[in-house]
């Protein structure tokens, strides 16, 4: 019994598919994976010694903007501490801060976070605090 040769279509077909097999182009280079942002130098901000010796504190949540540079580039608070000068004060330390910022394909990339800021009153009264009381300007 003979076989059939194969058409001329089919054998075009399958030169095709076994060159694609052996391929001689260079591997393609990895694309590295996707970073998030990372805190580098986040000093707290100043707490007032008037409101800590008024025992006033809470949390200021803001939404961050982190640019490619690493720096803010835009700080809205979405959830007030309850005290509007902890809000701007959260607000301007944090526009001091330093990220590492994040990346996508290895290249630095915008991405926004939210980052809670605390001020947790002194559990013991400062001294600073008595003269305050005694309407003199604290020592600091």
């Amino acid at each position: 019994m003979t076989r059939p040769s194969p058409s001329l279509p089919g054998a075009v077909a399958l030169t095709v598919l076994l060159a694609g097999c052996g391929g001689s182009a260079p591997p393609a280079e990895p694309v590295p994976a996707p970073t998030q942002v990372a805190a580098i130098d986040t000093p707290p901000p100043q707490f007032p010694i008037e409101l800590a010796c008024a025992g006033v504190g809470g949390q200021a949540l803001l939404k961050v903007e982190v640019g490619p540079a690493g720096t803010p580039t835009r700080i809205d608070v979405v959830g007030s501490s309850g005290n509007d000068e902890l809000d701007r004060l959260a607000q301007e330390s944090v526009q001091g801060w330093k990220f590492r910022p994040a990346t996508r394909a290895g290249e630095p990339v915008a991405q926004i976070i939210q980052v809670p800021v605390n001020f947790t009153p002194p559990a013991v009264r400062p001294d600073a605090c008595f003269a305050l009381d005694a309407g003199r300007q604290p020592a600091l």
